[in-house]
């Protein structure tokens, strides 16, 4: 009898929980006109673009390679010049939208510009990415990982990013196959000096996008493929494996990126129960 009352009382806490947590997610009576705009427009971009990695690996798997292909690598790279400004601004933009992350963009410029344009640009590229993101995260992601993973954990990461700062973020870069743009964000959502940020993003930038664009480069010369590539010449196979070898990437990125965010919860949770041990 005791033990089925424990049982009981054990499942209301739970239950109490998980109602008040869900009822602190959808409450954002506390904040601003202008910080809602930001908030609904950060929310609008998480959607979508889980709905586009849902089409891409469940409807049409060469959707996004095709995508990058007909709407970014031929057009760029007809436009000569002027594609090289595209190109910036695109890769900018391109950090708003998770399905197409800054290391498939990388990729490509390896297959428009080549081992050593491709390195540079995708620099440049990188850095206009990292701002941007920085800063719509700073506007109006704090208030939404705040209620995601609780003030204690992102208290933690502002303890972390004081205490290591720069070094992290270069290392954070530098690491091929953890996903940029998060780092972006994340960084935006920590008390970060802009300053520090910018610069540990440069030195991080310069090997993770050589890296990406020897890749880019390799990926279509081990088929004999130039830019600008005509896929309806090509075969569907040659297609379909190139399309699978650029899911093949994404998809690790992506899991790197949710074992990463497990992670941090869990010792976001624990760093919140040391707190409350110590008061």
């Amino acid at each position: 009898m005791e033990e089925n009352n424990a049982q009981n009382s054990s499942e209301e806490r739970r239950s109490l929980k998980l109602k008040r947590y869900m009822k602190n997610l959808f409450n954002f009576s506390e904040y601003t006109k202008k910080t809602l705009i930001y908030i609904i427009i950060f929310i609008a971009l998480v959607v979508f673009s889980v709905f586009l990695l849902y089409y891409n690996y469940f409807v049409d798997s060469q959707f996004l390679y095709r995508l990058v292909i007909n709407w970014f690598v031929n057009p760029v790279f007809e436009l000569g010049i002027i594609g090289i400004f595209i190109f910036i601004l695109i890769m900018a933009f391109q950090g708003l939208l998770v399905p197409i992350p800054s290391e498939l963009v990388l990729l490509a410029t390896g297959m428009i510009w080549g081992v050593f344009g491709g390195g540079i640009f995708g620099i440049i590229g990188s850095m206009a990415a990292a701002i941007l993101c920085f800063y719509v995260s700073k506007k109006g992601g704090r208030p939404i990982a705040e209620k995601l993973v609780g003030k204690s954990a992102i208290t933690m990461a502002d303890h972390f990013i004081h205490k290591y700062g720069m070094s992290a973020i270069i290392i954070a870069r530098f690491l091929p196959f953890v996903a940029f743009d998060p780092i972006s964000y994340a960084s935006g959502l920590v008390d970060m000096d802009i300053k520090k940020y910018s610069i540990g993003s440069l030195i991080g930038s310069i090997p993770r996008a050589f890296f990406y664009s020897w890749l880019g480069s390799a990926l279509i010369i081990s088929y004999g493929v130039e830019p600008p590539i005509n896929l309806e010449e090509l075969p569907f196979a040659v297609i379909d494996s190139l399309s699978s070898t650029f899911n093949a990437i994404l998809l690790i990125i992506l899991g790197i990126l949710v074992l990463m965010f497990v992670v941090y919860y869990i010792i976001g949770k624990f760093y919140e129960k040391k707190n409350k041990v110590q008061t």
